[in-house]
């Protein structure tokens, strides 16, 4: 389990719409906010929305035909929208990092065939003899040997080394050290106490800037398995990124960085050290803009999407921008680990533009036709958006991928913020249930005032679909099909009903409820707005309206 983010305010990942007002929520993961501040809302774009799914290339048909998703590209599907000006990781490394690259419960060790491949492969690639292998980035060897480091120094015994990695380690060693760099070395054995033989580099290694020189530093404290302070984790953030893409200006060691991202994760973060990670780039375009409306929902789901369920979020805010509950919704086209169908993806599908910047956000959010926006990660934070290549090949999500959606505000599918007409297994005895919520709703009550200045009613709960007249229905799957996923919305948007509708309803009348919204008091009234909102076929108009619009912003 994340540590919690502490509510604050002026937390807003997105230089999106500060207002007076917030609602938090949290899930077991992270904390999700409300920021209250209102608004309603053509025509299709012709063919683009004329959906014939069945021409499209999905998941199933890929494998039958034994082709790989990265090798086709087809907007339909999630994994085409990957840059391929994004380097592929080392496929063998790659799978070495999702055992050991965790948390001290969570990870795996490696068996002793299973490392004597991993490091015969990063030899074999530091001397350039991989043939028929992508080779091993710096950001995979930073990721993996600090994942070593910080297990042999804090880990609990049973996700130490195992023998045959000790064994592994013993072989490669004296061969790995003449072949890495200084970097690399020092990562995985900082102060010349782990591999034997009581090596140099590590200890009197320092970086080759004063970048590195702090990065360094820093490092030193998270190899060892301990925390920083707020002000040491913003220092470092902003002296590194963003990340020097185009290799015209040198940059710090991806080595280092990767190093550091994921040994956070591992030592699994601190409140102080994810608020850092969460307001170190908070004005990085400047104050954000006020949008003029009554009330303001943020948006944040998982950036990495969805591989297997609808993502429903999207037409939730159709819905819901219908009576006033303006919604602002942020993410990514792609991201790692995942890959999975995102917000961008459909809507640059569909015809709508994904190149806004906050400011055209905050037109579309006070247009009375729409009242919902989105805005991708790249146009709100650069700096943040230039680690998807490295984030990549770290494989594991870094601290990063807790504060990007720090709105986020109940557990769902895949990690999805969505709640789910389905019944609980019976066989789910671990962790909180996927439709569990927790946070707090304000209230205009002087009594109830905090010392950050906002009014709470704090809950938790399960909720469960069945005891608002939902029917129990799976939820409907998608795997990575960008069409599929707007189709089943279209669908539903367009009346037809179903799992798929069921839970557009329930999650927009639900979180209306939760978060206080006015004339949400009873559930039940909140339900039957939502129903109302896609019967009368205003929430389809309002998404429509949204792609057209969106074009002529300037």
């Amino acid at each position: 389990m994340n540590t919690l983010l502490n509510p604050e305010p002026s937390f807003s990942l997105i230089p999106s719409i500060r207002i007076t007002k917030t609602h938090y929520l949290t899930r077991r993961r992270l904390q999700a906010s409300r920021q209250f501040s209102s608004t309603d809302g053509n025509r299709l774009i012709g063919r683009r929305i004329r959906l014939t799914v069945k021409a499209d290339l999905d998941s199933a048909l890929i494998d039958q035909l034994g082709l790989k998703e990265s090798d086709i590209i087809n907007p339909a599907i999630s994994s085409s929208y990957r840059s391929s000006k994004l380097p592929k990781p080392n496929q063998t490394l790659l799978e070495a990092q999702a055992k050991v690259c965790t948390g001290p419960t969570q990870t795996r060790p490696l068996r002793e065939d299973e490392a004597f491949k991993v490091l015969d492969t990063i030899l074999r690639s530091a001397k350039g003899d991989l043939k028929d292998e992508e080779e091993v980035s710096k950001a995979q060897l930073g990721a993996f040997f600090s994942a070593m480091t910080i297990r042999a120094n804090a880990f609990p015994e049973a996700t130490q080394w195992s023998e045959g990695e000790r064994r592994a380690m013993n072989t490669f060693w004296p061969l790995l050290m003449r072949a890495l760099s200084p970097d690399v070395i020092f990562i995985a054995d900082p102060e010349g106490s782990i591999m034997g033989g009581g090596g140099s580099i590590g200890p009197h290694y320092s970086g080759n800037d004063p970048r590195e020189m702090r990065l360094v530093g820093a490092l030193r404290e998270v190899l060892a398995g301990g925390h920083l302070g707020y002000e040491e984790v913003q220092g470092v953030l902003r002296d590194v990124l963003p990340l020097q893409l185009d290799n015209k200006a040198p940059g710090v060691s991806e080595s280092l960085l990767s190093a550091f991202l994921i040994g956070q994760r591992m030592n699994r973060e601190t409140d102080r050290e994810l608020k850092a990670y969460c307001l170190a780039f908070d004005d990085e375009l400047g104050p954000p803009p006020v949008a003029d409306v009554k009330s303001l929902t943020h948006y944040g789901e998982p950036y990495d999407g969805n591989t297997r369920f609808f993502r429903s979020t999207l037409f939730v805010a159709a819905v819901r921008s219908c009576y006033g509950e303006s919604c602002l919704l942020h993410g990514a086209e792609w991201m790692p680990p995942k890959g999975g169908v995102t917000e961008e993806q459909m809507l640059k599908f569909m015809g709508a533009s994904t190149n806004l910047s906050v400011l055209q956000a905050k037109e579309l959010l006070e247009d009375e036709e729409i009242g919902f926006a989105y805005v991708s990660l790249r146009e709100a934070r650069p700096s943040l958006y230039s680690l998807i290549g490295l984030r990549e090949h770290i494989k594991k999500r870094p601290p990063v991928a807790t504060s990007e959606k720090v709105q986020q505000f109940v557990r769902g599918e895949e990690g999805a913020l969505s709640m789910t007409t389905r019944l609980r297994s019976v066989n789910a005895s671990k962790g909180l249930p996927v439709n569990y919520c927790s946070g707090f709703r304000s209230l205009n009550v002087e009594s109830t005032f905090e010392g950050d200045g906002v009014s709470r009613q704090s809950f938790n709960l399960e909720v469960n679909a069945s005891n608002y007249g939902f029917e129990p229905t799976n939820t409907p799957r998608t795997d990575r099909s960008v069409s599929k996923n707007i189709e089943l919305g279209l669908a539903a948007l367009r009346g037809e009903k179903g799992p798929t509708y069921d839970r557009i309803v329930l999650n927009a009348g639900m979180v209306d409820h939760l978060l206080g919204c006015d004339g949400a008091e009873d559930v039940s009234v909140a339900m039957d707005r939502a129903r109302e909102a896609i019967d009368s076929g205003k929430a389809l108009k309002r998404l429509l309206n949204y792609i057209k619009i969106s074009h002529k912003l300037k």
